[in-house]
């Protein structure tokens, strides 16, 4: 009882503690003595000044600039219209301030990154592959085909049914093969040899078709098709341009690298040609420039930066006067170039030996293949150059790679006498609701060529 009694008398307050209380809730209160700690003074200042002369004139303003007036007061509470404050002002819910700006909410409210396998999907043998640097010796049709040459022999695996078959086997005379390159149709393959030919082979008939004799007394280690037109690239620095159409196929000679030409890459508008040799040098060249035999200065620009041989170079898809390459063992770096002016926009040093470089068609992204030390692939934020994700499997280095007709896959072949095929650009299956990438049209694809003329003219006029 007792008890009860404390309780009950407990929850009645003291009329001392009641008269405190309600004095200090009341402090410097009156019905006609503003509270100065309550008054926003900014706002009275800008309504004393000004405010309610623009709110009279708002009439004539534009509904665009009158509807952008109400949004901005909207905001910043503007849209009150008493000066004097005669109450305190009411508590901040600590809640609704962090709320937009803590931690949580800024993990929840950003992009889910993809998932990337870090394995490959597939691991094929490919044994007897060539451990040589300079070689190019995988592609990938647009018939979803992969070729690769082994020795002195070319096989097909077909990605669509995972089946495998010969193609080419060629005498030790001739042999080894030293490159591969599919033609845009997705049927015709063209193979280098050790012995300075290149044979043109139907896949679907299992023929070859006729080889090409340029004339050179060494090896041809790189290819590459600008529509009718096949560009080869050889150990004697010479970069030829042929075509297949016609009897006399040599259409032209590219001259500018002193050692092997290691990589050949046209861009998708198929006006400009970029070239990387053992001679650390990078050339952009013009394909209306390759009939010009009698000048070695053919070139559109000359790029110096690279410290060792350039194989690796990669074409953006998404804007079309980007270059990207990447330096050998005694380099590490991958630069990327604006074509028209010939800048070095940006270079990352990697760490390991660049041996390709393959740009996401359908994302921001650029994966580099390395060799030593790590020999792995490595997935790249462009432009940003940020590390997404370092994928693991070949136990030597990477050699070349290849691009699925999707864009979606990705095959590299490597010195540990593997092919592996790697999902790193994305699941094709999630990415068909997806709307299509946007690509970036050149606006001016010829400047690069009318910088050359006007170059080429006024030193005529000079020596003239």
């Amino acid at each position: 009882m007792d008890t009860g009694r404390r309780f009950k008398l407990s929850r009645i307050p003291s009329p001392d503690r009641a008269y405190k209380r309600k004095r200090s809730s009341d402090e410097n209160l009156d019905r006609f003595i503003p509270n100065r700690a309550a008054m926003d003074f900014d706002f009275a200042h800008y309504m004393v000044t000004g405010g309610k002369i623009t709110k009279e004139h708002s009439c004539s303003a534009s509904p665009f600039k009158e509807a952008y007036r109400k949004h901005l007061a909207e905001a910043f509470n503007m849209s009150r219209t008493r000066i004097l404050a005669f109450r305190n002002k009411p508590p901040f819910s600590a809640e609704s301030y962090r709320a937009p700006f803590s931690p949580i909410h800024q993990v929840e409210s950003k992009k889910r990154g993809r998932y990337i396998p870090q394995s490959p999907e597939k691991t094929l043998d490919a044994p007897d592959m060539i451990d040589d640097f300079y070689l190019n010796l995988l592609d990938w049709s647009c018939s979803n085909v992969v070729a690769i040459a082994l020795g002195n022999y070319v096989y097909l695996w077909d990605a669509s049914d995972g089946s495998t078959s010969e193609l080419i086997e060629i005498s030790n005379d001739d042999g080894p093969v030293t490159s591969v390159r599919w033609a845009p149709d997705g049927r015709h393959l063209a193979v280098g040899l050790h012995n300075s030919h290149v044979q043109l082979w139907d896949s679907l008939a299992g023929k070859m078709l006729r080889t090409l004799r340029e004339g050179r007394g060494s090896r041809v280690g790189s290819l590459d098709w600008n529509g009718h037109i096949l560009t080869t690239g050889g150990l004697d620095g010479m970069i030829i341009n042929n075509d297949v159409r016609v009897r006399s196929h040599k259409v032209g000679t590219y001259r500018g690298h002193n050692l092997e030409v290691c990589g050949l890459k046209w861009s998708a508008s198929g006006q400009q040609l970029a070239s990387g040799g053992n001679d650390n040098l990078v050339y952009l060249w013009s394909i209306s420039m390759a009939s010009c035999t009698s000048s070695n200065n053919q070139w559109i620009h000359r790029l110096e930066d690279h410290r060792s041989a350039v194989k690796a170079l990669a074409w953006c898809p998404f804007q079309s006067n980007l270059l990207a390459s990447g330096g050998g063992i005694g380099d590490h770096c991958i630069k990327f170039w604006n074509a028209h002016t010939a800048a070095c926009l940006n270079s990352v040093n990697t760490g390991s030996q660049v041996c390709s470089l393959i740009w996401n068609k359908h994302e921001r992204e650029v994966l580099s293949m390395h060799g030593f030390n790590d020999n792995q692939l490595t997935l790249w934020k462009y432009p940003s150059m940020v590390k997404i994700s370092e994928l693991y499997g070949h136990t030597s280095r990477v050699l070349c790679s290849a691009q699925s007709p999707d864009g979606y896959t990705v095959a590299s072949a490597g010195a540990d006498e593997t092919l592996r095929i790697w999902n790193v650009f994305g699941d094709p299956k999630l990415a068909a609701k997806k709307p299509a990438f946007e690509k970036k049209q050149d606006p001016f694809p010829n400047v690069a060529r009318i910088r050359y003329i006007f170059e080429l003219e006024k030193g005529a006029a000079l020596s003239g």
